[in-house]
């Protein structure tokens, strides 16, 4: 067995389920992927049912999603769940559940016998996250979204669009990627579009209630944090996506400035189990997947 499988993995059941006791139905789908934790919760909630399949780690290259969805489904996969920087593609290559297109991306895909279909858990997993994290509700608050120009960022800020947050601040290196999010958008939402070198961008930041990084910025060694110490002020909560490392530059940055903190990993449990009732209707894996990963 490998820790990461490719494309070329998936030619035939004989290599996929090589060395394995139990056959590859489920994946996660990134680029990197080596990092990710989805399959040792997953992998629990599976064996905790007493379902004898294996959820795995696939590393596809861009342009490649559409191939896998391919040979994934000729292999009888039941589903996978989709991260960076796939998430987008993914919607062109599946039939779009509507929360999923409101939202406008696709990080859970469920392979049906008559097609296959999309949907996101990221939104509805990160309002659980802040809830559980911080003990607030999304609603009337002022939201930044640093790096909002990605799927997950597209995907939290839709869903803060429809929590009824009193204003929400999207900030991307390029205002062009956001203007498709802009128009999704609930229209009674408050919206302010922000490059990182906006000289407003630390004023913003500064007023919010809630801070989070949608970016992969903060997944490397060495990575900076995606915003200057200019725009953090104590008391405020700030929340990274990224759960590996679960300290990230952001958040020992918020940290000093005496900012309430929390990484990825709430998130990543609450849409990890979201998912898996796409999969398996009428299941309950959260307190499993939680214990899981809390160990």
């Amino acid at each position: 067995m490998k820790d990461v499988y490719t494309i070329g993995d998936l030619e035939s059941r004989v290599r996929l389920d090589a060395g394995a006791e139990m056959p590859a139905r489920l994946a996660v789908l990134g680029h990197p992927i080596a990092h990710s934790a989805s399959p040792r919760m997953h992998q629990a909630a599976l064996d905790a049912s007493g379902r004898n399949l294996r959820y795995i780690r696939l590393d596809i290259e861009p342009g490649e999603v559409g191939e896998a969805f391919s040979r994934m489904r000729a292999l009888g996969f039941i589903g996978c769940n989709v991260t960076v920087p796939h998430k987008l593609e993914a919607m062109s290559r599946c039939e779009v559940d509507p929360q999923a297109l409101a939202l406008g991306a696709v990080n859970t895909i469920r392979f049906d016998e008559d097609a296959t279909r999309g949907f996101n858990t990221d939104g509805p997993g990160f309002a659980l996250a802040v809830e559980t994290e911080f003990g607030v509700n999304l609603r009337g608050l002022t939201v930044v979204i640093a790096g909002a120009g990605g799927g997950a960022g597209q995907a939290i800020a839709a869903q803060c669009g429809l929590a009824g947050v009193s204003k929400l601040v999207l900030v991307n290196r390029s205002l062009d990627k956001l203007r498709p999010l802009l128009e999704r958008l609930e229209p009674a939402t408050r919206i302010i579009a922000l490059t990182f070198d906006d000289p407003t961008l630390a004023e913003q930041c500064q007023s919010a209630d809630l801070i989070v990084n949608t970016s992969s910025l903060g997944l490397k060694s060495g990575d900076p944090p995606i915003l200057p110490a200019a725009c953090l002020k104590r008391g405020q909560l700030v929340y990274d996506t990224i759960y590996q490392p679960p300290v990230t530059a952001l958040l020992a940055l918020a940290s000093d400035a005496g900012c309430r903190t929390a990484n990825g990993l709430s998130m990543l449990v609450n849409q990890g189990a979201l998912a898996f009732q796409h999969w398996f209707p009428g299941s309950d894996p959260l307190a499993v997947m939680r214990d899981e990963m809390e160990e």
